[in-house]
């Protein structure tokens, strides 16, 4: 069986950049939990969820929050497990603070971070991670790389036709 992939979010106000990692691990087969454990407001659980991830069959984690973002810090900081940090835009600074939170980690606990709001790119790399020791997963990757050319091919195509005399 392969690993999940363990998402915590600080808030429930993620849950839309949440769902764009979801579905992207829906289509790819990957199984998951999804959780709303804060940082500051439920530390306890948050640390128990991370430090028992790995006996509970996770193979990665990503951590969503906004503002000051320390969560994706907080489960690197309970688990040797790989950590996929997704800052959250809010209504404050445009998610820099979120992003500058997540990706300004101390040396020892590194904490991976893609785009403010990237929880697409989040479960792709959670993916290519698993797809390390899996590789009916990594097949599917490359599946969905070849579709995803193809696509931006077929719309060349069509610009072509338009414009290029």
């Amino acid at each position: 069986m392969s690993k999940k992939v363990g998402i915590l979010m600080g808030s429930d106000s993620d849950l839309p950049i949440v769902r764009k990692a979801t579905d992207m691990l829906d289509a790819l087969g990957i199984g998951y939990e999804v959780h709303v454990y804060s940082a500051h407001r439920t530390p306890l659980e948050a640390a128990e969820f991370s430090k028992n991830a790995r006996e509970n069959g996770f193979g990665v984690m990503i951590a969503f929050a906004g503002m000051a973002a320390h969560l994706a810090g907080a489960v690197a900081a309970n688990t040797t497990l790989p950590v996929i940090g997704v800052p959250c835009k809010s209504s404050n600074l445009d998610g820099m603070d979120a992003l500058l939170s997540t990706v300004q980690m101390p040396t020892g606990i590194p904490v991976a971070t893609v785009a403010i709001n990237g929880g697409g790119n989040a479960a792709l790399l959670a993916a290519q991670i698993l797809a390390t020791a899996d590789d009916e997963l990594a097949e599917k990757l490359i599946a969905k790389r070849a579709a995803d050319a193809k696509k931006v091919l077929e719309k060349d195509a069509a610009v072509a036709a338009e414009f290029n005399r």
